[in-house]
């Protein structure tokens, strides 16, 4: 159950990488905000950006927590909520890692 947690948790903070990646190197789509399209030009707004993935990979986290039977259910929500924390006092590191200079 661990491992299976944490290779989704790690998938996700990825594919959000790749997306913010992807999003700030695309033309914008018919009915997207414009400010999806917007790049984060400094390391603060990257920053933050990556802040708001890793507080929306631990909701998911724990929406696929809920789907887990009780007896497990509790022991995800505590791995779910250490990975949230690991990224965020990582989280320096992985906006380094996602834009080199």
């Amino acid at each position: 159950m661990k491992k299976r947690f944490a290779v989704t948790a790690s998938s996700v903070l990825l594919s959000c990488l790749a997306a913010m990646a992807h999003a700030q190197s695309t033309t914008p789509q018919a009915g997207d905000p414009a400010r999806w399209y917007q790049a984060d030009t400094t390391p603060q707004a990257q920053l933050r950006t990556l802040h708001k993935e890793i507080a929306a990979a631990l909701g998911e986290a724990k929406k696929a927590c809920r789907q887990e039977p009780p007896a497990d259910r509790s022991a995800c929500l505590k791995t779910a909520q250490e990975t949230y924390r690991q990224d965020m006092a990582n989280a320096q590191a992985l906006r380094d890692a996602a834009h080199p200079k």
